[in-house]
């Protein structure tokens, strides 16, 4: 069967992104003084206003103002902003059930996790491109900030023969530029600096590629003066590109007992692990958890018919080797940690910088259930 996947990603300065930085970047301030920070302070931005809001419950003394104006002049505003505060301690009906002997699940959720060997990072091709073409886009504009701007995004398309990608089909990308810049040049400079360089590593499968630049024809006015943003908007980006489900919530801001956050990023440790062991050649995991409970409600794994064993015996080595509690989760991903504004922009998953990416060493232990 033959079928395209398209998936998008988008650079620091889009506004929705700009947002999850700057939420992720006072979640990892509260827990470099307080590493047991209940945080859930999101934000949302509009041409030189910034609405910081949500709950805090944390012995930190935050400087939202000047975490938020440094990553704003980073990105390359020249504006003033103005902050505009909301804050109140969270609730103590949810920091009750939160708070016990073991921690437990801050909220209801329903999490997924996915891996496919597709490619050797154990993520959907497409997805992972267009992150590719970010990260290299920014490396570009940044030594040439006079001519291009921090606002861009992207798109994949990459067309699959029976599961397998075969080629990439077509690559868009649209990026924030001087107004002095023709339409040509942009195209020149990001074929040259941006997609060349990028696809030079799947020569193979993009010998046809339809590159489309700026199809707007110009991108002038960028970030929070072009559009709105706000946390959370971008949880396809954030996740596998639209190749599998994504859970009830986003994941910037959230400190870890916020099942939204770690229930994914341990939904994708597992799955992981069982495409990286040969169990199966694509792998979902869904976890639901409930407000105050230290279990999982349910567990699900969907192989999409590619298991090498019976999905009753990838379930049975799921149970024996891993542990979905959020006291686990929190302790063998080592998820207090300030690590949590770098996996804001160009995807959660796929990176071998985080925790919940690590691939666990096979012994006998974990062979004898087969």
């Amino acid at each position: 069967m033959r079928k395209i996947l398209t998936s998008e990603s988008v650079n620091i300065g889009h506004p929705d992104k700009t947002c999850d930085v700057i939420a992720d970047a006072f979640l990892d301030e509260a827990l470099k003084q307080d590493k047991n920070s209940q945080m859930a302070v999101e934000c949302a931005i509009k041409d030189d206003k910034l609405f910081v809001y949500g709950e805090a419950t944390t012995k930190a003394k935050i400087d939202y103002d000047t975490i938020a104006k440094n990553i704003l002049k980073d990105i390359g505003y020249k504006n003033e902003f103005r902050l505009i505060k909301e804050i109140s301690e969270q609730s103590p009906d949810i920091n009750q059930a939160v708070v016990k002997t073991k921690l437990c699940a801050n909220d209801q959720g329903i999490c997924f996790g996915y891996a496919t060997n597709e490619t050797k990072e154990y993520m959907p091709l497409s997805i992972l491109l267009a992150h590719k073409l970010m990260k290299q886009y920014e490396t570009f504009r940044r030594s040439n900030s006079t001519k291009y701007f921090a606002d861009a995004k992207c798109q994949v398309s990459v067309v699959y023969e029976n599961d397998k990608p075969v080629e990439i089909s077509t690559v868009l990308v649209s990026c924030s530029h001087n107004k002095d810049l023709t339409h040509q040049e942009i195209e020149k400079d990001i074929l040259k600096n941006v997609v060349d360089v990028v696809l030079k590593e799947y020569k193979s499968i993009s010998k046809n590629v339809d590159v489309i630049i700026n199809p707007s024809g110009k991108f002038t006015i960028w970030g929070s003066f072009g559009d709105s943003g706000c946390v959370g908007r971008k949880i396809v980006v954030d996740t596998y590109g639209g190749a599998s489900k994504v859970g009830g919530g986003c994941f910037s801001s959230k400190n870890a007992t916020k099942v939204d956050r770690s229930g994914a990023y341990y939904a994708r440790y597992v799955a992981k692990n069982i495409v990286a062991h040969n169990l199966a050649d694509r792998c979902e995991i869904e976890v639901s958890y409930g407000i105050g409970m230290d279990k999982p409600i349910s567990l699900c794994i969907d192989t999409f018919g590619t298991e090498k064993v019976s999905v009753d015996r990838i379930m049975e080595y799921v149970n024996k080797n891993f542990d979905f509690s959020p006291d686990n989760i929190i302790k063998e991903l080592d998820l207090l940690k300030p690590i949590y504004k770098q996996t804001a922009c160009y995807g959660h998953f796929g990176r071998d910088e985080f925790s919940w990416e690590k691939i666990k060493n096979w012994n006998k232990q974990c062979l004898t259930h087969f």
